[in-house]
């Protein structure tokens, strides 16, 4: 299946290659030219670009060709495999990281000591770490405390089990305000199904276990915090706005999400808010954890120079940089304990995303994952809705 794919892709590619979809530039000088692909926002990119400028002005020997795909990213990564002009260098993440692992097209790393164990895991195939991490992502519970004050009820503890979140929520929904966020997407019904005992793959990635009881008794916990209790908003209800949109309007007192909102929250809005770990279900508080790094393809002709700017990306020094705005949990322990990320800005108990690191999992993931999902998603819709 995935050979069939890459065919389809090759005749894309050189399609696309006639019509200038990949332009070779021409660096007008001796320098070795690394081609550096990544996704990423404006305020990512305005990190990126002097961190590369600096690369190259410590390596004059170097130029970089960077590649912003800020769309669609992945899509095009596979053409640019397809049609033999990978990039040297690229930011991958582990639920696309199997596929081209498994198919040889990533160069097999290393890394230090400094980086958590279980980002290095997100990133391995068949034990064999083929990128170096920048950050981790997983899920907390962003709730606002100005509405748990004006309701009288006391913050979410640490130790708050699923029936403690569920009282929470039915006492917090009330005046046009949902007690927590409902999204759609696997990300966020996983810590239901994982906590349980379940989820989508076995550990093993031998088999499905999406109908296994653990994983049925999951998904019908958070099926009816929605349909059941009605403690969160209906698709309808929602319109079109997201969970972010309603948490920032006040239209929802908790919302389960990821270290890449603090930004957003810390610039709009306006009531106090903070953070607190998932509930703990019949095995835990278990969410799922994810990892984005940088990879190197096989295929590269530059190797020791694309290592050389693996190496400076994902120094202590770069990941600061990523860390300072407040975007990205690091991968890195050293700059994860530093003032760069437990910087005394909101929210008050930002540790817990490095508290949550401990019990989370990454998340299981075969080459086909993807293609799992897609033909789970009418039944989920059903369920959910």
């Amino acid at each position: 299946m995935f050979k069939k794919i890459f065919i389809i892709l090759g005749i894309l590619g050189v399609f696309f290659l006639c019509f200038g979809f990949v332009v070779q530039r021409q660096s007008g000088d001796d320098r070795i030219v690394i081609q550096f692909a990544s996704w990423g926002s404006k305020s990512e990119v305005d990190i990126l670009k002097p961190l590369l400028e600096e690369f190259e002005s410590e390596n004059p020997d170097v130029k970089i060709d960077f590649m912003h795909i800020p769309q669609n990213y992945f899509q095009k990564i596979h053409l640019l495999f397809a049609s033999n002009t990978a990039p040297d260098v690229i930011f991958i993440n582990n639920h696309y990281l199997p596929i081209y692992a498994n198919a040889g097209l990533l160069e097999p790393l290393q890394a230090g000591n400094n980086f958590y164990k279980k980002s290095l895991e997100a990133l391995s195939w068949g034990n064999t770490l083929y990128a170096v991490p920048r950050d981790i992502s997983n899920l907390v519970v962003f709730y606002n405390k100005d509405i748990f004050d004006k309701y009288g009820l006391k913050y979410p503890e640490e130790n708050w089990t699923f029936q403690d979140f569920l009282k929470t929520a039915q006492a917090l929904t009330r005046d046009g305000i949902f007690g927590i966020s409902f999204e759609e997407d696997t990300l966020f019904y996983l810590p239901y199904l994982m906590s349980e005992g379940g989820g989508i793959l076995a550990d093993d990635l031998s088999r499905l276990i999406i109908d296994e009881p653990a994983t049925q008794k999951g998904l019908k916990f958070y099926a009816d915090l929605r349909k059941k209790y009605h403690v969160a908003p209906l698709r309808e209800e929602s319109a079109s706005a997201t969970m972010a949109q309603m948490f920032l309007q006040g239209k929802l007192a908790m919302h389960l999400s990821g270290r890449w909102l603090v930004p957003k929250y810390r610039e709009e809005a306006e009531f106090d808010w903070d953070v607190v770990n998932f509930p703990k279900g019949s095995k835990g508080s278990i969410v799922p954890l994810d990892t984005s790094g940088w990879a190197i393809a096989a295929s590269s002709k530059h190797k020791i120079e694309a290592r050389k700017l693996v190496d400076f990306l994902s120094s202590k020094r770069s990941i600061e940089k990523f860390t300072e705005s407040g975007l990205i949990v690091p991968a890195r322990e050293d700059v994860a304990e530093s003032i760069y990320f437990l910087d005394n800005k909101k929210p008050l108990h930002a540790r817990i995303f490095l508290d949550v690191i401990q019990t989370s999992k990454p998340t299981p993931v075969s080459v086909d994952y993807k293609e799992i999902l897609d033909n789970l998603k009418g039944k989920f819709e059903y369920l959910f809705n």
